[in-house]
């Protein structure tokens, strides 16, 4: 993808001299998200640039191998600060979201911030809450547009094996190990770069995907076997998880990471959705096949968004009463039989 060449050479400007720079993810960081910020990360130390890399909250311990990621600051662990990098910084990168309200606990701080903002991101209706943006709805992952980023301002000889390594979780993630969201030459190519610097591939995978605690499996058995929900008619399952339910399997952020998934695996699921318990809220992830648009309906019913087939949102209702409307939904939302 070529980048608008405006924004690149802003940001190139920007960048010329060594700055204090803070990186900022999305609350509950995925691997997209973790991903490209260390990424970006591992080019801007090498320029000099003086960089922090915020997280609102803890990010999956399944993702704490990977290069740089003891250096992000959690701002649930450490408010001042990272109050502190903020308000002295002169360029803030916000990658992987395109909402402030994704934030969670930042965003006082970050709207108040002097600091240049500049958004990379691929989700659907990104808000104005920058002075800058890179975006693109057709491209894998933020890692992809980082790629692009890092090409564009002339540093591709600064993306080292360890940078590659971020990159690319990020993009096996946010494809689900290439099964969506990657029907693009591209990627591919980009991908073959990575393993003719060295990285491997099935041994990142392991770390990712095989390192699950005996809990987070025994949580997962419990989500198939007692929680999950079919309704046929409507093409769509979902399962849900209360406080008490996370509490028996002693739950740790990312435990549920995948989960939602399942649903599709059912034949003749076009929708699958998890509800998961929170203080005060019900937060829900949503996935489907084809023409089912999930954006639209955690837009319209769950103040939320994302991608077309992948996205999330809010109920401030308790989970029975969620759950309930969610089935009274239906009908509305799947208008095929």
């Amino acid at each position: 993808m070529i980048l608008d060449a405006k924004v690149i050479n802003i940001i190139k400007e920007l960048i010329e001299n060594p700055k204090r720079i803070v990186i900022i993810t999305h609350a509950n960081p995925d691997g997209d998200a973790i991903g490209s910020s260390l990424a970006l990360y591992s080019i801007l130390i090498q320029e000099k640039h003086h960089v922090s890399v915020i997280t609102p909250n803890e990010f999956p311990s399944f993702l704490a191998w990977m290069p740089y990621s003891s250096n992000i600051m959690v701002n649930k662990h450490n408010k001042k600060k990272v109050s502190e990098e903020i308000k002295n910084a002169d360029i803030i990168f916000c990658l992987d979201f395109n909402d402030v309200r994704r934030m969670e606990g930042i965003e006082e701080d970050y709207l108040k911030s002097g600091a240049v903002k500049i958004m990379i991101d691929h989700h659907i209706l990104p808000a104005v809450y920058t002075d800058y943006a890179i975006t693109n709805t057709g491209t894998s992952s933020t890692s992809e547009l980082i790629y692009d980023l890092i090409t564009g301002l002339n540093k591709k000889h600064l993306i080292n094996k360890a940078a590659a390594e971020c990159l690319y979780v990020g993009i096996v993630t946010d494809t689900g190990s290439f099964s969506y969201s990657c029907n693009y030459e591209k990627t591919y190519l980009i991908i073959a770069e990575f393993f003719k610097m060295g990285i491997d591939g099935e041994y990142i995978h392991r770390l990712v995907y095989d390192t699950y605690s005996e809990d987070r499996m025994r949580l997962l058995g419990y989500c198939l076997s007692e929680k999950l929900k079919v309704f046929y008619k409507y093409h769509t399952a979902y399962i849900s998880l209360t406080k008490e339910d996370m509490a028996k399997f002693n739950y740790k952020i990312g435990d549920t990471e995948g989960v939602v998934n399942y649903g599709l695996s059912i034949e003749g699921i076009d929708m699958a959705a998890l509800f998961m318990e929170r203080d005060g809220y019900i937060k829900i992830s949503f996935r489907s096949k084809g023409s089912v648009s999930v954006n639209d309906i955690a837009m319209k019913y769950y103040s939320g968004g994302g991608h077309h087939n992948a996205a999330g949102g809010n109920s401030y209702l308790n989970m029975k009463e969620t759950l309930a409307e969610f089935e009274e939904l239906l009908p509305k939302i799947i208008t095929y039989k």
